[in-house]
């Protein structure tokens, strides 16, 4: 077969900067945002103008999210970005919708604060979209906004949607999975080699991620087993605005990989060259998102963006102590009286704590490189490498040895550890891998399939 590439991107979040965000709100909303809000116009210009010049590739795939919160100006301005784009540089882009593009409480910020703005309905998503994937579409499920297109002559992209009118998120029922078993046989059928994208993962970015019930498509095992065990093993991801490549095998002992890709709006934010060199091999790799013309106040925009994103992990560890509700609310904790006088003291401690007092509390031994370091410094960087993957605290390192005394030492305490979909899970080994990477490179890889 001949090589095929793509460039893909996910969460755009476009919001239309002269809807307004600005003002006290709006910084005090910031405080608790990975993603930039006010820039976005502003990024996503920069990546499209990127995109229009770059040689490499004439397809681009986007995994979802399109806009912040659905609102009907972004969509209209949005449409338009990609209207442009695709006359510029000749490319065809496929598109998936989400849950951020629909039926929310839409808002922007001014001087008097928040105000709403008029989000879209799930029923108006065809029409915005239906010329960049839905009108090339080979087969389509207008209830999922799914649909089957052919890349090339022998590659096949099978978009799908766990939203329909009404619901987000949902559980993909028999019926569906039915259909998306037809396309993948089809696909074998027709001598195709055929990939998928969703919005959400499939496989949890990262192991601690499969604590959160929001973070990947929900009962995902039926849609791994479904797409694997019919000759579909690789799927391009989006929504937690993490980069990271993933493999499982299904009980028939099928491959499958999860492709997720950071935000371009917040960091991690990249873009991915994809080239499917053949029926087996896949090439990954990733390309930084370009500069984007804002006041960066003498930072560059991965300096920004990373800003930003320490932002908002110091905010959460500063509302442990100084506002616990906030704090309890953000991690999906219920307050309560007791909570509320308890966290407080935590979190004072916390923010005055070095690594190796923090060891010692767990009578464990810090790493003497690391001992004397800020312990809240230390776990800004490991959630921040959560997201970048690649995680740089794996055995042999001194953060990396100091971190697994301390996941040792806990494991006792979680015995009965299980996801959110109800898998039982090893702390220990869940909380390994989740500050080290010991297996695929999340950012430049050659996948093989079979």
């Amino acid at each position: 077969m001949r090589p095929l590439k793509f460039y893909l991107i996910t969460d755009t979040h476009y919001f239309k900067n002269s809807l307004g965000a600005y003002g006290k709100e709006y910084e005090e909303f910031m405080d608790g945002e990975q993603k930039c809000f006010a820039e976005t116009q502003s990024i996503n210009e920069a990546v499209f103008d990127y995109l229009t010049d770059a040689k490499e590739a004439d397809i681009l795939l986007i995994a979802g999210d399109l806009t912040f919160w659905g609102e009907k100006p972004c969509h209209d301005d949005f449409v338009k970005l990609l209207r442009e784009f695709k006359e510029k540089s000749g490319k065809k882009i496929y598109v998936v919708t989400a849950g951020h593009d629909f039926d929310n409480n839409s808002f922007g910020f001014n001087e008097n604060g928040r105000y709403s703005i008029e989000s879209a309905s799930f029923s108006e998503l065809y029409d915005y979209y239906r010329e960049f994937g839905f009108d090339d579409a080979i087969a389509f499920n207008k209830e999922h906004l799914s649909y089957v297109a052919d890349l090339s002559e022998d590659v096949r992209l099978l978009v799908i949607c766990n939203d329909i009118d009404g619901k987000k998120h949902i559980a993909y029922d028999d019926e569906f999975l039915g259909w998306i078993e037809e396309q993948a046989k089809q696909a074998q059928s027709d001598g195709k080699v055929m990939i998928a994208m969703e919005h959400y993962p499939v496989l949890p970015g990262q192991p601690i991620l499969s604590l959160i019930g929001d973070a990947r498509q929900a009962e995902a095992q039926k849609l791994v087993d479904t797409l694997a065990d019919n000759g579909v093993h690789l799927i391009f991801t989006g929504h937690m605005h993490n980069q990271s490549i993933n493999v499982t095998e299904t009980a028939k002992g099928n491959k499958f990989y999860d492709v997720c890709t950071g935000s371009v709006i917040g960091w991690p934010s990249f873009i991915r060259l994809v080239t499917v060199q053949d029926e087996s091999t896949v090439e990954i790799k990733s390309i930084q998102t370009p500069e984007f013309d804002w006041d960066k106040h003498g930072l560059s925009s991965k300096e920004y963006l990373i800003a930003q994103f320490d932002r908002m992990i110091r905010t959460l560890i500063d509302r442990m102590q100084n506002d616990p509700e906030k704090f309890m609310r953000k991690v999906s904790i219920k307050p309560t009286p007791a909570l509320n006088k308890v966290f407080p003291i935590i979190g004072k401690k916390l923010s005055k704590m070095t690594v190796g007092g923090f060891s010692r509390i767990l009578l464990v031994k810090a790493d003497p490189q690391i001992k004397k370091d800020s312990f809240v410094e230390l776990a800004v960087s490991l959630v921040r490498s959560i997201f970048e993957g690649n995680q740089p605290y794996v055995e042999g390192t001194p953060g990396g040895d100091t971190l697994l005394k301390i996941f040792r030492r806990l494991a006792p305490l979680f015995k009965n550890f299980k996801g959110a979909q109800g898998e039982p899970l090893d702390f220990y080994e869940t909380m390994k891998h989740t500050a080290g990477n010991y297996g695929i490179d999340d950012y430049n890889a050659v996948l093989k399939l079979k």
